[in-house]
């Protein structure tokens, strides 16, 4: 199955990002903490060259703990500051403007030196579709100030906004990059909800998904849905489809419905903290 996602708007916005990119002292980037790799668009690396760096592993708390132990060791050994976040919790943020204030040091000293003073630090906010950009500026300010959804591509264009007297944060839309070399990588971002999944076979990659937490998260979906983990893919679909009443006309299993069903209790952390990729 090959995987590709490149709505027109993505060129757009990747063209808005090289000219907005210019204004700013920093570059905070979204990771799905799942997937911190498959989710980190590489052309943001390039859009960012030169620029103060500032990573957030969202959504840790659907992720594996002893994983994002790795994973943050893994990008402050690359000379990022890192904060493992779930965005929709506030707390979680505090350490952000600390840490923005840290790895903007030289800017500040730099700043000091020729005497300006009280200049709030620019921030633009980056990731994929759907990785929780928007979600962690409303947390962070405490209000919502940026459009949010459930689904890839609510953010279209770019907005400013204040963060107190110290930070002014620029939210831009979640872009991909034209053509995944790795369907590894493709298949990644289909599980975690990075692409639009109208244009996806859920059955094939629930499948696929499946094989993966028999592997590497034996006994997960035993407790979830008593199945036997020995079983192949397919009888596991239908043995959930028929525990579940995943049912179509005619009283027969639904495996598309019974496909839906485990993706998005794995989506939602239904099915405990599971990551999809080590260091």
């Amino acid at each position: 199955m090959d995987i590709q996602w490149y709505p027109g708007h993505m060129t757009k916005a990747k063209r808005q990002m090289q000219e907005d990119v210019k204004l700013v002292d920093l570059v905070i980037e979204l990771l799905d903490a799942r997937a911190p790799l498959a989710s980190r668009n590489p052309d943001i690396d390039s859009l960012a060259a030169n620029k103060a760096r500032l990573i957030i592993l969202n959504k840790a708390d659907l992720a594996d703990e002893s994983r994002n132990r790795e994973w943050k060791e893994f990008f402050e050994a690359r000379s990022a500051g890192v904060i493992l976040a779930d965005a929709r919790k506030p707390a979680a943020l505090k350490k952000i403007q600390n840490l923005t204030r840290e790895v903007c040091r030289e800017k500040l000293e730099r700043d000091a030196r020729r005497g300006i003073k009280n200049r709030p630090i620019r921030a633009m906010v980056a990731g994929i579709p759907n990785v929780g950009k928007s979600t962690f500026i409303n947390s962070y300010a405490g209000k919502a100030v940026a459009k949010t959804g459930n689904r890839p591509g609510v953010t279209k264009g770019r907005q400013w906004i204040r963060m107190g007297k110290d930070l002014e944060l620029l939210d831009t839309p979640g872009i991909l990059w034209p053509k995944f070399e790795d369907q590894q990588v493709g298949k990644i971002l289909s599980w975690i909800g990075t692409i639009n999944d109208n244009i996806l076979n859920i059955q094939d990659l629930t499948a696929d998904l499946i094989d993966y937490l028999k592997e590497n998260y034996p006994g997960v979906l035993n407790a979830r849905y008593q199945v036997e983990e020995d079983a192949s893919a397919a009888e596991i679909l239908y043995a959930v489809g028929k525990r579940r009443g995943c049912m179509v006309k005619g009283n027969e299993i639904s495996f598309e419905k019974a496909a839906a069903l485990i993706m998005d209790e794995f989506r939602s952390g239904k099915l405990g903290r599971i990551t999809l990729e080590t260091p």
